[in-house]
């Protein structure tokens, strides 16, 4: 349990307000009283988390030094849990409406408990320098490592909050496939043998639908290989090199060892690299059908065609935890034996790890 020590105590809390207007919504800050002249459409969303990102970049702290503010706050951010346990990350929050952002130091316990809330990834935030330009990547070079898939699970987290709710399961996989691809400027450049094997190739309408919510704008009319500009402040500083991102990025169009052929429906793609990057970490129905961009209703329908397909043996609900369990089908024989895809539980103490989370 992660309880604050003899150091004074340092508020890092930052809250923007989207306030409407006749011309478009206008960001308020309290805390440098920042006002902008009314924003249009998706801008605004990506306006305030990028004026949050600035706040937690200004205001770094030493991990050491940095509690829960959740917990200073007597807990009032959520319903009543066990208490506080895991590292101190900071989460990101939003209220019903979409138009008040919070941003806070919350350890993972308490992020888990707090409706609307994503864990914002140390890979967008963690670092104030500009890493170096890595030289093409091998292909050989592109084989993941268990930091490729946090990365995975981080973003597709941070994409939840960044994106409208309503975001097709296509355009995540394509807003996924940008991020963890762009380049120190925000420049993204998706060949077309990629989007063939991701089956988007001509799916014109996904670039419009990110562009609608003004994540990113196509900068190119070419129709292949598409070119696109990101247009989201925090996912345009990212800590790790383009190497370490790019194979986060293959790893996500095969996530082993739970995969799924190509020509499967992105709604069930999106939920095999769900359940991939989870799969030693465990994941609630709340939060699978978050990132999912669906209700647990369709969620627990895209498990049972996962089961009825045979690539899972059975998936089962806990009733109190509302925790989602899974199994995979035993390897043929010969093969690299997989543990069970149950997620695991802390073998010690709590250290003091939004709940992954919107």
């Amino acid at each position: 349990m992660r309880l604050a020590g003899v150091h004074v105590a340092v508020r890092r809390v930052w809250t923007v307000e989207l306030r409407p207007h006749p011309g478009g919504p206008s960001l308020i800050c309290p805390r440098c009283t920042a006002h902008t002249s009314p924003l249009h459409g998706g801008a605004a969303r990506s306006a305030a988390l990028s004026h949050l990102a600035s706040h937690a970049r200004a205001e770094s702290l030493p991990g050491h030094l940095r509690t829960c503010q959740c917990r200073a706050q007597g807990c009032c951010w959520h319903p009543r849990h066990r208490g506080c346990a895991g590292p101190v990350r900071l989460a990101l929050t939003r209220d019903r409406s979409g138009r008040t952002w919070r941003l806070a130091d919350t350890c993972t316990a308490c992020a888990a408990a707090t409706s609307h809330t994503a864990v914002v990834p140390d890979t967008l935030l963690g670092s104030t320098h500009q890493p170096s330009p890595c030289a093409p990547t091998r292909r050989g070079d592109l084989r993941p490592g268990p930091k490729e898939h946090v990365r995975v699970r981080e973003m597709l987290s941070y994409l939840a909050a960044a994106l409208p709710r309503y975001t097709s399961p296509a355009a995540r996989l394509l807003a996924l496939q940008c991020a963890l691809r762009a380049d120190l400027h925000g420049h993204v450049q998706l060949p077309a043998g990629l989007m063939r094997g991701m089956r988007l190739h001509g799916r014109g309408e996904l670039v419009e639908e990110l562009a609608h919510t003004g994540w990113l704008r196509l900068t190119s009319p070419r129709r292949t290989p598409l070119q696109m500009q990101l247009l989201d402040g925090t996912a345009l500083d990212q800590a790790p090199g383009r190497k370490s991102r790019r194979r986060a990025a293959h790893w996500a169009m095969r996530p082993v060892p739970l995969t799924m052929p190509a020509s499967a429906p992105p709604a069930v793609q999106l939920t095999v690299l769900v359940l991939a990057a989870h799969i030693r970490h465990g994941i609630d129905m709340d939060t699978l059908a978050r990132l999912n961009g669906h209700s647990p209703h369709q969620v627990e329908e895209l498990l049972d065609r996962l089961v009825a397909t045979r690539r899972l043996v059975s998936w089962s609900r806990h009733p109190d935890t509302d925790e989602v369990t899974w199994h995979l089908p035993s390897p043929p024989e010969g093969a690299h034996r997989c543990q069970s895809v149950r997620p695991r539980r802390p073998q010690s103490p709590p250290l003091g790890s939004p709940g992954e989370h919107p």
